[in-house]
């Protein structure tokens, strides 16, 4: 067939072809923002893609600009932060299948799970509990949540051992994969040995438990957030998480140190598993080398699942050679585009971030970089200081300290 040289029209019926397929597109993720959010960045407070909804962090500030005086009212209006979300979307609380609770007070973990355990009087969803620094506007608790578009195709798991606390289930089926809630590194007796590799052992065979009770194994987890205080060095970590996993097909993981965690424990791991292992495929751009802790990306369906990224330059002499945040921002996307792009995708395929800054002063210069390059509707996000900030000056090889942090959520 012979093609003609494009006429004025032919152009013009072509960008009206090409606009119409990106709303198409566009239509297939749904914004949901109730009237009342309080959204302060460039983030969409909830975003419907498939058969999920992302809910965006939310903080604890009441409609008249204060939080409440205690863990349990602040704990209960964050909650009906994320129900005006969840209900706008037309779900309810019921559909909620994920959550991560962030607090800022290590004293106020008992009473935020009795507020947690008050609220959902049912089982609940999954939950992962940690303490952080900081959160933006100073909230003391932030929480985000996933829920399930089709309540019929949920299912709590129980594992067995002790209940946790906050009266969650071990793990929820939600469709197709598993959400599994925090597994800490604690003995028989409730207790944090001293070792920090025994620490990790013990949590990694809690979620393996909790994966077998589900008829899965390690090999269907596609992401895993190891969370860890000062006392588990990542080096520590990692020689013992590394036994667990097939070399180079790991799950993605962000691994991130956090202020605090409850019941005195020192780590623990949350994560995502995939039900079907023919669904589960992991992504591994071409400039980085296989790892034997974490997959750059890994697809559970249509969801692909994104390791956290830094500042860093892969290869030889890796490492973070820019020293302020808005630079810091900018590698770190660049580093998670490429994973994107192998898959076939690119930042219009983001459906929930996680940004990890190292002090939440920097909120506004990291907002500033982050809007531009995500478009409306902007991916839903959480966005936490998880540990005290670093002193910034270069080493004598002038790397510079790791600023900022982000994963994400992409769905094709």
């Amino acid at each position: 067939m012979r093609i003609g040289r494009l006429t004025g029209t032919s152009v013009a019926l072509i960008v009206l072809l090409a606009g119409a397929l990106g709303l198409l597109y566009a239509a297939s993720f749904r914004a949901i923002s109730p009237p009342a959010a309080q959204i302060v960045g460039p983030y969409t407070p909830g975003l419907l893609a498939g058969q999920f909804l992302y809910v965006s962090g939310q903080g604890a500030r009441a409609a008249d600009g204060a939080y409440p005086k205690t863990t349990a009212g602040q704990v209960r209006q964050t909650l009906e932060h994320v129900r005006s979300i969840v209900e706008a979307g037309g779900l309810s609380m019921d559909h909620v299948v994920y959550s991560h609770m962030y607090l800022a007070d290590p004293a106020s973990y008992a009473e935020a799970m009795t507020a947690w355990r008050d609220y959902f009087k049912g089982a609940g969803p999954a939950l992962a509990v940690l303490g952080v620094s900081r959160m933006p506007g100073d909230t003391p608790v932030e929480i985000n949540a996933v829920a399930l578009t089709d309540w019929t195709r949920r299912r709590v798991i129980r594992a067995g051992g002790p209940v946790s606390p906050s009266g969650s289930p071990d793990a929820v089926v939600a469709a197709d994969r598993l959400f599994v809630s925090s597994c800490f590194g604690l003995d028989a007796g409730g207790h944090a040995p001293a070792d920090p590799a025994v620490q990790t052992q013990l949590a990694l065979e809690r979620m393996g438990q909790v994966l077998k009770a589900a008829g899965l194994g390690y090999d269907h987890l596609v992401f895993v957030n190891p969370y860890r205080t000062a006392a588990v060095r990542t080096s520590e970590l990692d020689r013992v998480y590394a036994k667990y996993f097939q070399f180079g097909d790991t799950p993605a993981r962000a691994t991130i140190e956090v202020a605090h965690l409850p019941f005195g424990a020192n780590i623990s791991f949350t994560g995502v598993a995939v039900l079907d292992l023919a669904a589960r495929r992991s992504v591994r751009p071409k400039n980085m080398a296989p790892s034997a802790t974490a997959s750059p990306c890994v697809f559970a369906g249509d969801t692909l699942y994104c390791s956290a990224k830094s500042a860093f330059i892969p290869g030889p002499n890796s490492g973070i050679y820019v020293p302020t945040v808005q630079l810091q921002v900018r590698y770190s996307i660049r580093n998670l585009l490429d994973g994107l792009e192998e898959a076939g995708m690119d930042l219009s395929n983001v459906v929930a971030t996680n940004v990890y800054l190292d002090d939440i002063e920097d909120f506004a210069k990291m907002n500033a970089v982050y809007a531009s390059y995500f478009k409306a509707p902007f991916p839903t996000r959480t966005t936490v200081q998880p540990r005290p900030p670093v002193e910034r000056k270069p080493g004598p090889d002038d790397r510079w300290p790791m600023l900022e942090q982000i994963s994400l959520i992409a769905v094709k």
